[in-house]
């Protein structure tokens, strides 16, 4: 038997529910899968940024097509946690409050939406999981190229670094996050978790959802709960263990000078900021020499926002 979020299945089990995670009327689209035999738990995230489409895709799918009878374990899919957002087309918070559950853990039982279903994952799903796999993409003004990031909570970090080698991913980065939903749940709770990011612009292009399709494959046979046949298709990885993550220090037009996979050394230009009458504000250079994991590609910057984030080359381990 396996009970979580107030449900209970048997062994061999799959049931289709929707959730309210700490928020009357507030429901996200979910599948519990319980295993024909015991083994881990796995909780599946997407959605969690509601403008990031491929992961959502992809867990629909692969929730429809999972056999419990071939499980070995259980796994809970949500396959879009920020509905509200998803409807009202925002790019990452809920439009109720402007939460982020990417960024503002831990949340409160009597605090506003987004924080109310924080607690809920704290509570819920945080104690009762051995593995936590979210899916993010680019959203609508990054440009980015397919990645993992692995948490760096000591406690978990090689089970989670584990993991994302045995994806088909071509580039790994070591997160020192610790207030999204995988991370806090790393460093609060010891839950080893991956970050996936595939696909940008808003877009939900089939070879993304594809590649998310065959990485949940990986992982669900790395972590012995589901066996498919797939292989890795790359002969090798870029693992970065540190990151340099460039905001705007102020408000302008901006005009990138770089593409994602690019190689920068220290002091090349990564893009310059104009005024309205093309006056220019400010030029950013690379602080040490890196590659380009993704950008943001919109003319309209404000103040304080994500600009570019390139892997350091000088932590940089090659694995083949």
């Amino acid at each position: 038997m396996w009970t979580i979020c107030k449900e209970t299945l048997g062994p061999g089990e799959k049931r289709q529910v929707m959730l309210e995670p700490g928020v009357e009327g507030y429901q996200v689209p979910a599948t519990l899968v319980c295993g024909a035999k015991p083994g881990k738990t796995l909780l599946v995230t997407a959605g969690i940024h509601a403008g990031e489409y491929p992961g959502v895709a992809a867990v629909i799918r692969m929730a429809a097509e999972m056999d419990p009878s071939q499980v070995e374990g259980n796994i809970l899919f949500m396959h879009c946690v920020n509905t509200s957002g998803f409807w009202t087309r925002t790019v990452e918070i809920l439009p109720e409050d402007g939460y982020n559950l990417n960024r503002d853990y831990p949340g409160r039982a009597d605090g506003t939406t987004g924080e109310r279903i924080a607690y809920y994952f704290m509570t819920e799903l945080f104690p009762r999981v051995d593995f936590i796999f979210d899916f993010h993409s680019g959203a609508n003004t990054e440009i980015m190229t397919p990645l993992v990031f692995y948490t760096n909570a000591p406690e978990v970090k090689e089970q989670a670094y584990e993991a994302a080698k045995a994806l088909d991913l071509p580039y790994l980065v070591e997160s020192r996050a610790t207030k999204g939903e995988y991370s806090y749940a790393a460093h609060n709770y010891r839950v080893p978790g991956l970050l996936v990011e595939i696909g940008h612009s808003h877009s939900c292009q089939q070879e993304w959802v594809q590649l998310y399709y065959r990485n949940l494959k990986l992982l669900l046979q790395h972590l012995g709960i589901c066996q498919f046949g797939e292989g890795k298709e790359l002969k090798s990885q870029r693992v970065y263990k540190e990151a340099i993550y460039l905001d705007a220090s102020e408000q302008g037009l901006w005009y990138p000078a770089v593409t994602v996979r690019q190689k920068v050394k220290k002091g090349d230009l990564l893009g310059h900021m104009e005024d309205f009458f093309g006056n220019p504000k400010k030029h950013y250079y690379a602080q040490a020499d890196g590659r380009i994991l993704y950008y943001t590609d919109a003319l309209a910057v404000p103040k304080d926002s994500f600009l570019a984030a390139y892997g350091l080359e000088e932590t940089a381990e090659l694995l083949e």
